[in-house]
């Protein structure tokens, strides 16, 4: 089967590799019937994601049908539409057990699938810890519906829940892209007073506008005054930092009111300075990534029920044989790219 795989910094190839079998009791086989292009995945290329392991087929983000279940997998049958965690968690340690699964002590535990084993731009994938690993999709929800489930819309999803947002609040989200306009959508779903969206990219406020236009546009030059502007406590009262650009963390913190919360979703290709000294007295509480993807089911409840539709952000669909197409298109963000959907 044909896989996308990471060679070296700086280089991917699609290579030729055996379909994978079951290893672990609780393992499961999936046919993987769509996936898609994450940004984590051009991190990987990067060489900024160091447990990333050179020869591993990449991908995290995708949907499938259960083809093999290890004896203990019991969750879910061949044949079922599932999506797929981008985490793999033992659902029994005390990081799972209290919801914070991305620290799963299991040796397979975290991110796992695409970063330190065969990820999902393939034809077959291995899921470790299967059980907890998939979800079934519901009836009626199509797998263009689901792709993003069990990764950027469950960081969304996340990243908002942990926010604590109320419906007095100003909230300003910094990037419109994949993962900024999912955590956009699950914003809306609090509420809130206000939502800003601070976006360089003036094709990608344009999408911001057209899909969601009671949103309040600015860009980063503009920002720091603008919600100043736009709020009712000299700063906003949630920020959402889900660009991860050289400046971003900065603006985030400076446009943050006294004793905001300050959600940091975005994966740096460099370290970022905490200047503890210009921040004393604005007591503000930082809370960081990465994602605790264990609200699949609940999204997949509010897919089902039309609350939450992601298929505007699939802007482009290719074939896994023009993969390397697709990832220069989405690396480059050319010809207005949100998401690329990877069709087999």
């Amino acid at each position: 089967m044909q896989a996308y795989t990471y060679i070296e910094k700086g280089k991917f190839a699609l290579l030729e590799k055996a379909k994978p079998t079951l290893i672990e009791p609780t393992d499961a086989i999936v046919k993987v019937t769509l996936g898609s292009i994450c940004t984590s995945d051009l991190h990987i290329k990067h060489g900024s994601v160091p447990r990333a392991v050179p020869g591993i087929t990449v991908g995290h983000e995708m949907v499938g049908i259960v083809e093999q279940v290890g004896s203990e997998v019991t969750a879910v049958k061949p044949g079922d539409r599932v999506t797929v965690n981008v985490e793999t968690f033992c659902g029994e340690c005390f990081y799972c057990k209290n919801g914070y699964v991305n620290n799963c002590t299991s040796p397979h535990g975290g991110w796992a699938l695409g970063c330190r084993i065969d990820g999902g731009q393939t034809e077959y994938v291995r899921v470790p810890l299967a059980q907890q690993g998939l979800n079934h999709i519901p009836d009626g929800v199509s797998d263009e519906q689901a792709l993003f489930v069990g990764d950027v819309l469950a960081t969304g999803f996340w990243a908002a829940r942990i926010s604590e947002i109320s419906t007095d609040d100003t909230v300003l989200i910094i990037g419109a892209g994949p993962t900024g306009i999912c955590t956009l959508i699950c914003v809306m779903l609090k509420n809130p007073k206000c939502i800003i969206v601070c976006e360089q990219s003036a094709e990608r406020r344009a999408f911001v506008k057209a899909h969601y236009p009671d949103v309040l546009l600015t860009t980063p030059e503009e920002c720091s005054d603008f919600v100043m502007q736009h709020s009712d406590h000299v700063g906003a009262d949630r920020v959402l930092e889900v660009a991860g650009g050289k400046d971003t963390f900065q603006l985030a913190w400076q446009c943050a009111r006294p004793n905001a919360i300050v959600t940091i979703v975005a994966l740096y290709d460099e370290a970022q300075m905490l200047p503890l000294p210009q921040m004393y007295g604005k007591n503000l509480t930082f809370k960081t990534g990465g994602v605790d993807g264990c609200d699949c089911e609940e999204i997949l409840q509010l897919i089902k029920e039309g609350k939450i539709d992601t298929t505007p952000l699939i802007t482009h669909r290719f074939p896994l044989e023009r993969i390397a197409e697709a990832y220069e298109i989405f690396e480059q963000k050319r010809e207005g790219v949100i998401k690329v959907a990877i069709t087999q």
